[in-house]
């Protein structure tokens, strides 16, 4: 049996690890680990045209299904080109590895063209990051590699230079030790007694659910109910709790709506599941708070807690709701249910009014007509900006639908390189790709590669000619917007030129017809809507200062956004409160 080298034993593992594909540019250095992956049958290479779009798309595999997903880089320029993408991977808990190759093993330290040192570089989004200097050091550096990324949910870097990569592996075979399913975490009985008895000391408790309510949905509305609770979300909760949830009270944060931001503050117990929420001037002050999160470090590091529990969120509810006493009242419930719906309300006209006869387009509408015609197991990919605020108003949860995007490290450009990892991923499901015009630019040479590989990605490019949520932190600073303008482009035009179908849409009524056209469409599509550049959305809550900062640049109006479909679910559960 003829040896394998370094490379070949790379490539094997991550076969062995469950890796599909791996999504890179090639380069000199890198040359060996993609002739490995062209011979292995188990294995595609993805040619993108900029490694961070590698990075992205790795990531949106690994969030989607848990797994360990692969991209790679060539050395110097090549790999640095994967440390956005694998910042946003790493802070996103998704399982990645990367393989940054490096210059001639010999070269190293002696400012050799290209030089760089990854394995330093990459230190700070990674749980590991490991340069294999000698065929020694495998597979023990990639089996530990493959191990971090998979156990601690986040990035591992291997790097590896072109001249070792060729030499021969050593003769024991490859082997993983890697459990594939994560344990549960069950706090410990100490303290769930003492979660019990501050549960059952408060008359009002309210839920405040992140991404680890995940698989956790019916634990936690059954929980919910026991307490008479209403239940509030963070941005990256709600594709997980808000659907067939009976006591949804919105969304709090710089993008929420509803009466998410009251029920936590005039409640007695705030119970924060797994949420890392970052925004503590949104979060109570003299309120007692517990935290139940997998993540010890986690623990209180946004407000002070009453109680820290060290637990899956899943777990813990299992072991809590049969403790706890059931709660008569639902006066608390009722009352924030009923203000949510008012909230709702007074925003909804921002969507509804006129909206169909005036131009340009407002992105509200948009956003609304998008989450009416897309499919029910949809996957939304969504840029940073004001994206983020349509998607969290707009896109309406079911349970099968998923939303992707930026929302821990805040990158503008991740849209479309994560619809092109989701895609690949499963060509016959739908994927959406919710694109400002900035952050398409950005990264838009990536569009061929959707092309090149007849992805049937459906790109949305909300066309302002803008920079909008820059726009509108320079309005709230008091600041004239400065920089964030861009001449108008026909985006549409691009994608026709780069053999795409590409649509535009910059009438109201012609925007329905475009995307059932485009959702009909088998292959990449780019539809280009020309939005309303003032049409900008603020928080629930703002701070005397934001307002005057505001008022100060302001010379057009500000729409403060509708909800979309949430109202109607809102008025429903509103309806099927329990009378006497």
């Amino acid at each position: 049996m003829a040896k394998q080298s370094i490379a070949e034993q790379y490539v094997d593992l991550l076969a062995r690890a469950g890796v599909e594909r791996v999504y890179g540019v090639v380069g000199d250095s890198l040359n060996p680990v993609v002739d490995a992956v062209r011979r292995h049958t188990a294995l595609d290479w993805v040619q993108v045209r900029h490694e961070e779009v590698a990075a992205f798309a790795a990531g949106a595999e690994a969030q989607l299904t848990g797994k360990l997903a692969a991209c790679a880089g060539s050395c110097g320029p090549g790999n640095l080109h994967l440390i956005n993408g694998l910042y946003d991977a790493h802070r996103s808990m998704a399982p990645v590895i990367a393989l940054a190759a490096q210059i001639p093993s010999g070269e190293i330290g002696t400012g050799y063209f290209q030089e760089t040192h990854p394995d330093r570089l990459f230190a700070e989004c990674s749980h590991y990051s490991e340069l294999i200097s000698s065929p020694r050091q495998m597979p023990r550096v990639a089996q530990t590699a493959i191990q971090h990324a998979v156990g601690r949910r986040g990035v591992s870097v291997v790097a590896l230079s072109g001249d070792v990569a060729d030499q021969d592996a050593p003769s024991a075979g490859a082997e993983l030790a890697m459990p594939l399913d994560l344990p549960a975490i069950r706090p410990a009985d100490q303290e769930l007694a003492r979660l019990r008895d501050l549960v059952d000391a408060a008359d009002k408790v309210t839920l405040f659910c992140g991404r680890g309510v995940a698989g956790a949905h019916a634990e936690v509305m059954a929980f919910a109910e026991k307490v008479k609770s209403p239940v509030g979300h963070a941005l990256r909760g709600k594709e997980h709790i808000q659907y067939d949830n009976p006591y949804d009270v919105g969304m709090s944060g710089l993008l929420g709506y509803g009466a998410a931001y009251e029920a936590m503050h005039e409640t007695d117990l705030l119970i924060l599941l797994g949420t890392d929420f970052p925004y503590e001037n949104f979060l109570p002050r003299n309120v007692k708070t517990v935290q139940v999160d997998t993540q010890p470090e986690r623990l209180g590091r946004r407000t002070p807690l009453e109680l820290a529990v060290w637990g899956d969120v899943r777990e813990t509810l299992r072991c809590l709701t049969p403790m706890v006493r059931e709660k008569r009242s639902r006066q608390f419930l009722d009352r924030m249910l009923d203000r949510h719906v008012h909230a709702l309300e007074k925003a909804v006209h921002a969507y509804t009014h006129d909206v169909e006869t005036m131009t340009p387009i407002h992105p509200e509408y948009v956003a609304s007509v998008l989450d009416e015609e897309a499919a029910d197991d949809a996957v939304f990919t969504v840029d940073t900006g004001m994206c983020c605020v349509w998607a969290a108003r707009y896109l309406t949860p079911n349970g099968r639908r998923r939303i992707l995007g930026s929302f821990v490290h805040g990158s503008m450009a991740n849209a479309l390189p994560q619809a092109i990892g989701a895609q690949f991923l499963d060509r016959g499901r739908q994927v959406v790709s919710l694109s400002g015009d900035g952050g398409f630019s950005m990264l838009m040479g990536d569009f061929l590669t959707a092309v090149q590989y007849g992805l049937p990605v459906k790109v949305v490019v909300f066309n302002n000619s803008s920079l909008g949520m820059v726009d509108l932190e320079m309005l709230v600073d008091g600041l004239p917007p400065h920089g964030t303008s861009y001449p108008h482009t026909d985006y549409a035009a691009i994608a026709t030129a780069a053999g795409a179908r590409g649509i535009r849409v910059d009438t109201p009524t012609a925007l329905r017809g475009a995307l059932r056209e485009a959702f009909a469409h088998d292959g990449p599509v780019l539809v280009d809507v020309v939005t309303d550049p003032d049409a900008l959305a603020v928080p629930p809550k703002t701070t005397a200062e934001q307002v005057s900062g505001f008022a100060l640049a302001a010379g057009r109006s500000v729409l403060t956004g509708g909800v979309g479909r949430m109202i109607h679910l809102a008025r429903t559960n509103l309806r099927n409160i329990p009378r006497p």
